[in-house]
């Protein structure tokens, strides 16, 4: 099933694995008046008028924990690993009406462009708790090399990271299906952002690491169904593909990087593209992660000048 996002990537994929008696949800969408009708027409619908018992969340952001805790006070458990739950409880927990100056100061670091980081303080922050719904007090985890039951079928757990820590990824004991979220995706790579909860990370080496671990479970006889956009096969080359997309970024960014920059000046090389509107936010934190990356792998020096972090390649 297909829902609506506000955003430039306008929707995510969920899916309902049919255990006989009920259901198990992989997924929810955000925590929004137009989702929750779609839920409820599908409810009644397609899905029988069934109970949904599990939901499984693939990772925390709120396209995919939106609506758990809306299932969960239906009487459905929560599976997903403890980061997971832990992020998704923490950031829908913390509710602020004004700009953090820890945050600001973060976005400044990251090279904010200053005119947007003036508009963005004038504005009141995103919070999870907007499109999240608040999650219960318990939920039952899911661990690297766990099997779970579901559909009919017997799953594998494998974790990715990179695009978020201890992303659930399920991988069928038949070897033909695959249910990816975010971590497998056709076409598109997942944003790699760096964050004030944890500004010193470095996403692009555990997106790297994931993909290379997850390779030797690829086949091509799998069929992936992802977060986003289209189930499609082909696997293996597909992995290839998604560490080879950051790794030549990474050495487009340090040609750049020859003259000293901060990462909001790095867009070109990275994306291939200038980028505004509602895609630089995400844009100026994946910027971010991937100079940090040069920087803790030894390839790029950095230091703060008036609030703002530079990199220059070494």
């Amino acid at each position: 099933m297909r829902l609506p996002l506000p955003m430039a990537l306008d929707h995510v994929n969920v899916y309902a694995l049919d255990d006989g008696d009920g259901w198990t949800l992989v997924d929810t969408g955000i925590s929004s008046r137009r989702c929750i009708a779609i839920w409820e027409r599908l409810l009644a619908g397609p899905l029988a008028g069934r109970p949904v018992r599990r939901v499984i969340v693939t990772h925390h952001h709120p396209d995919h924990v939106g609506l758990a805790g809306w299932f969960a006070g239906r009487g459905a458990d929560i599976l997903t690993s403890r980061t997971s739950y832990l992020m998704a409880r923490m950031l829908t927990l913390d509710v602020q009406e004004t700009w953090p100056a820890e945050t600001l100061a973060f976005y400044r670091a990251a090279g904010m462009e200053p005119g947007i980081l003036a508009a963005r303080r004038a504005e009141r922050p995103f919070n999870f708790a907007d499109t999240v719904t608040p999650l219960p007090l318990g939920f039952r985890r899911l661990t690297e090399g766990a099997r779970v039951t579901a559909g009919g079928r017997r799953w594998h757990v494998a974790m990715g990271g990179g695009h978020a820590p201890e992303h659930v990824t399920l991988w069928s004991a038949e070897g033909d299906l695959v249910l990816g979220g975010d971590q497998l995706l056709p076409g598109i790579s997942p944003n790699l952002g760096v964050y004030p909860t944890e500004p010193g990370a470095d996403p692009v080496a555990d997106w790297l690491e994931a993909c290379r671990k997850l390779s030797h479970l690829a086949t091509e006889a799998q069929l992936v169904l992802p977060g986003h956009k289209l189930p499609f096969r082909g696997l293996p080359l597909r992995l290839t593909q998604l560490i080879e997309n950051h790794v030549s970024a990474l050495d487009r960014l340090a040609d750049h990087l020859a003259t000293p920059r901060s990462a909001g000046q790095c867009f070109l090389p990275l994306f291939r593209r200038e980028i505004r509107g509602g895609e630089y936010g995400l844009a100026l934190v994946e910027a971010y992660a991937h100079c940090l990356h040069l920087w803790h792998h030894g390839r790029a020096r950095r230091w703060r000048e008036d609030g703002v972090d530079l990199f220059e390649a070494l």
